[in-house]
């Protein structure tokens, strides 16, 4: 087992901050990309070196070894080592596999649901009317790409809200957001630091779509009342679509409203630092678990006489 294994394990912990910066300092289109890059290749790296770690302990088994062939023993540091190491990795990977089956179960129940409902509506375009007491309105991916609105949430907006509305579900649809999502849901099944930033890429999927449709519409400042009007009318209902549909009720309101009634971003030369950090982070991260898992194979091809001691 190489010590270089415990970089990528350990530098998911450090990007949530980082995270939160690169939202403040960033305009939001390069900060969803960013972040949403970082950690697919932090959550990469740290399966690879779980995966690692595992293969380690169970070739260090009799049973395992002979199975791979080994004619030597696997040279690593001591058992009392490498062997609870091993033990962990395999909790580590088998919660993180049972969180995402299930997430996955239950968020493909809800797409389907989703799109059984709005296909059978007719549709205006893209726009598809759900008839519903509750308010409610997102992007629905897929083919074709649909902006659900319930006739609850009609009701709650007035005519230039309702299109401000739509075109800020219209920038999520445009932007594939949702895949940003899916990516983000992915990565904190694969690290328990990564969670964190999972909220942090919805919030810069938000705010991109609130930036785009503001471009879109020609008035911030009626993008920032349509999203006040639609979170105050969905504060006591529970939407069921599922988490990788954006809505623009999605996400601290109160901030990305502040953000649509001050100037337009900016990316100021001073904020590139950031997004270098995560480069860093998500190299440096990345490089160590390649490193890692070459060291370990090197070390089997030792044990199996392939290469000389």
């Amino acid at each position: 087992m190489t010590p270089l294994l415990l970089i990528p394990l350990l530098m998911p912990f450090a990007v949530p901050a980082v995270a939160r910066r690169c939202l403040d300092r960033l305009v939001p289109v390069t900060a969803l990309w960013a972040l949403t890059l970082a950690v697919v290749v932090l959550a990469g790296a740290s399966v690879a070196a779980l995966g690692a770690l595992l293969l380690t302990g169970l070739l260090k088994l009799p049973l395992f070894a002979g199975l791979g062939d080994l004619i030597h023993p696997l040279r690593t540091a001591s058992d009392l080592v490498v062997l609870p190491a091993a033990a962990a990795a395999t909790g580590a990977l088998t919660i993180g596999a049972w969180t995402l089956g299930r997430s996955a179960l239950r968020q493909l129940r809800a797409f389907r649901t989703a799109r059984t409902q709005a296909d059978s509506r007719p549709a205006a375009g893209d726009l598809c009317v759900i008839e519903s007491p509750h308010p409610d309105a997102y992007a629905l991916p897929g083919r074709p790409r649909r902006i659900v609105v319930t006739t609850a949430m009609l009701r709650s907006l007035g005519p230039d809200e309702r299109e401000a509305l739509f075109a800020h579900e219209r920038a999520h649809n445009a932007g594939g957001h949702h895949r940003f999502l899916v990516a983000a849901e992915l990565a904190a099944h694969c690290h328990p630091g990564l969670r964190p930033v999972r909220a942090t890429i919805a919030l810069a999927a938000e705010r991109a779509a609130d930036e785009a449709a503001a471009v879109a519409v020609g008035d911030r400042r009626l993008i920032a009342r349509a999203i006040a009007r639609a979170a105050l009318a969905t504060r006591a209902s529970r939407s069921a679509r599922p988490d990788f549909a954006p809505a623009a009720t999605t996400g601290p309101v109160p901030q990305r409203v502040a953000a649509l009634l001050a100037a337009p971003p900016r990316h100021p030369r001073a904020a590139s630092w950031i997004a270098l950090l995560l480069a860093v982070c998500a190299t440096l991260s990345a490089g160590a678990s390649a490193a890692g898992v070459l060291a370990f194979h090197h070390e089997v091809e030792v044990a199996q006489g392939e290469e000389p001691r």
